[in-house]
């Protein structure tokens, strides 16, 4: 019973899961109001604000003066659970996402015609997922809450007109609570299981810029991996009537993982002095997410069954591939103070259909979004954004000692964005 509960304690443990949001994986996309308006096509070659320090930090060289942008982006998800089976028990509602924000903000300061420095903050990756407290699927997770805060510091050179390029080193903290319930008798409540743990890590952004022709601008941005020893703990409290059979307590646990790199190249072409397109794919090494490997040792109080010092590491494996992403956009300017942008992503699925869990039900991605740009004075703009977001339907097929779960999932989401940037 030991090793069972390990491995769903390991279970847990996936929480690096898509939660709806508008990227494959648990990526995120949301650090532009603007660039959300054209489903993120050309960014990374638009460079129209200063949260260009994300999209290519070589961007910089563009902006006159100094530029502070910020916004905040909110995401309603919903999901229709059906077809479900196994030999659990419980309600599949589906309503497993909450309305969730990720905000960001940046700052540009053009030194001189060569020189330009920048600053950061943002969300490049996270989830949150929350089942019913019935969850059918409870066995194998039951709500997973992870955030990746990072800030980048960023410096642009411009060797001339034509061509800059751009670097900026990322601190990362990141920081998740997974649980996750055992229905060992059900005369009794669940088993719960809760992981928590954090680690701060160092990484970077780089970029290049190009100005190939008076009217065509073509980007190229690369975003490292960045290398997590999750360090903290997994409590386990078990009923009475189960709790002698069980590792009852609190034990230290570790997590290694890798956020993935990712390759964004793309190109801005003005068609008038109106009209502009953009174009973009964006590669990313999900395929280093292999297996997840937790350990658990040393019991911290009381509990049955489990001795002191005693080490548990399993190994789930998780068989993640590379995605591409491929988005086109246009941005028309209405009139002197209104700019309309639309845009259509097409994002691939890392996930299989052998190892896919209910942390992560997500499939292939096609996503229309829609924006305005709205001058409110010659130095400030508001941007606004809409996305709509439809996945393939998936199947989700899991099993151990304790229990099965088998269904599938047709996932969709709105997400809307509401930014601002002012220079000064």
């Amino acid at each position: 019973m030991k090793k069972v509960m390990l491995k769903t304690t390991l279970s847990l443990a996936v929480a690096m899961a898509s939660s709806q949001l508008f990227a494959s994986g648990f990526a995120l996309n949301e650090q532009s109001v603007s660039g959300m308006g054209t489903g993120f096509a050309g960014r990374s070659s638009s460079a129209d604000d200063a949260s260009t320090v994300f999209g290519n930090p070589a961007g910089m060289a563009r902006l006159e003066g100094q530029q502070v942008t910020g916004g905040v982006a909110v995401i309603d998800a919903s999901t229709d659970i059906k077809d479900v089976s196994g030999r659990s028990r419980g309600t599949n509602k589906g309503d497993m996402v909450p309305f969730t924000a990720v905000p960001f903000g940046f700052y540009t300061n053009k030194l001189n015609d060569q020189w330009a420095v920048g600053f950061g903050v943002y969300a490049p990756f996270g989830l949150i997922t929350d089942y019913e407290s019935k969850y059918q699927g409870r066995g194998f997770g039951s709500k997973s809450e992870v955030q990746v805060i990072t800030f980048q510091p960023t410096v642009s050179y411009a060797f001339n007109d034509r061509v800059s390029i751009g670097f900026g080193p990322t601190f990362n903290r990141i920081a998740g609570t997974l649980e996750s319930e055992l229905t060992l008798n059900p005369a009794a409540p669940d088993t719960r299981i809760k992981i928590k743990g954090d680690d701060t890590a160092i990484g970077f952004n780089a970029g290049v810029l190009v100005q190939a022709t008076d009217t065509t601008r073509v980007g190229l941005t690369y975003h490292s991996k960045v290398k997590y020893k999750l360090e903290g703990h997994t409590e386990v409290n078990a009923p009475a009537a189960t709790s002698g059979a069980l590792a009852t307590g609190r034990y230290d646990a570790s997590l290694k993982i890798d956020t993935p790199e990712s390759w964004d190249l793309s190109v801005t072409q003005d068609m008038n002095d109106a009209w502009k397109l953009y174009a973009g794919a964006t590669w990313t090494r999900w395929s280093r997410l292999k297996d997840i490997t937790v350990d658990n040792k040393g019991v911290t109080s009381a509990g049955g069954g489990l001795a002191p010092g005693l080490v548990g590491t399993i190994k789930e494996e998780q068989n993640w591939h590379d995605t591409w992403a491929y988005a086109v956009g246009t941005s028309y300017q209405l009139t002197k103070q209104v700019v309309l942008r639309t845009g259509l992503t097409f994002d691939q699925s890392p996930t299989n259909n052998t190892d896919r869990s209910p942390r992560i039900p997500t499939g292939d991605r096609t996503i229309f979004s829609v924006g305005l740009g709205y001058a409110v004075m010659d130095n400030m703009t508001i941007d606004l954004a809409y996305s709509y977001l439809k996945e393939e339907e998936v199947s989700v097929n899991r099993s151990n000692a304790l229990a099965s779960y088998n269904a599938k999932y047709k996932n969709s989401a709105n997400g809307f964005g509401l930014g601002m940037t002012y220079k000064f």
